[in-house]
């Protein structure tokens, strides 16, 4: 019971791998292939190519993590792309190829069903509760499958880094989401994430306790959350709830 006693007032959760489920039936990089395919008709260069250099330019994006840590658009990556093969697309070209990179998620996104349940149980208990995501995709896309899936009300904020200047693990993109719950005193708010650099180091960082979903498919890092769960449903018995 790690956060018992310590006068909790919101729990803010990561997405991926933690209100969500990590997709394994395909290799995420080649979801950019569709767009390969719309762009492909603007370019003198192949298909893989464009693909090729899709696919990199997130990587590059993912790796500012460890960097400046500041955030971008899936807009920003898709144009960044074109800049990188030196070709003149038009904008509606680009607006299509992030549409259709998007399209090629759907079917790959889905939520831990246990995370409805939990949720309830913290607001009945009277805690805040508020999502912050690393995310290049825009807000509505989120929110659709949130709402889909029977979480979007039962979280009352979500806060999305494409809308911010920073990303995880910079301590502005945890201000921003305890600023969405009203919370002032980051020790009374606990971060629940899988990865331990962006979500435990920087939530740390930031002064907020900390939850590590454990998950064998994220790198590495050296740090010591306050507590360990493998299933949302754990963090009851951490806050004193029943589970």
């Amino acid at each position: 019971m790690a956060f018992r006693d310590a006068g909790i007032e919101a729990v803010v959760f990561d997405w991926g791998g933690t209100l969500s489920t990590h997709a394994t039936s395909v290799r995420v990089e080649e979801l950019w292939r569709p767009a390969a395919a719309v762009l492909e008709a603007h370019t003198s260069h192949s298909r893989d190519e464009v693909w090729a250099c899709l696919a990199a330019t997130e990587d590059d994006f993912w790796q500012r993590t460890e960097t400046h840590q500041r955030a971008g658009t899936l807009a920003e990556i898709v144009a960044e792309a074109r800049d990188r093969l030196g070709v003149d697309v038009p904008d509606e070209a680009l607006e299509a190829a992030a549409l259709a990179y998007l399209d090629a998620w759907d079917p790959h996104i889905e939520h831990d069903t246990q995370g409805p349940p939990t949720l309830e149980a913290m607001r009945a208990a009277g805690l805040r509760t508020a999502m912050l995501s690393n995310t290049h995709w825009p807000r509505e896309y989120h929110e659709r499958f949130l709402v889909r899936d029977g979480l979007a009300h039962l979280l009352d904020a979500r806060v999305y880094t494409c809308e911010l200047e920073y990303m995880k693990p910079h301590p502005a993109a945890f201000e921003a989401a305890l600023a969405a719950v009203g919370v002032s005193d980051p020790a009374r708010a606990v971060y629940v994430g899988d990865r331990p650099f962006d979500d435990i180091f920087g939530a740390q960082r930031a002064g907020l306790r900390t939850a590590l979903r454990t998950n064998p498919r994220v790198p590495a890092y050296d740090v010591a959350p306050d507590v360990e769960i493998s299933g949302l449903p754990e963090l009851l018995t951490h806050l004193g709830l029943e589970a």
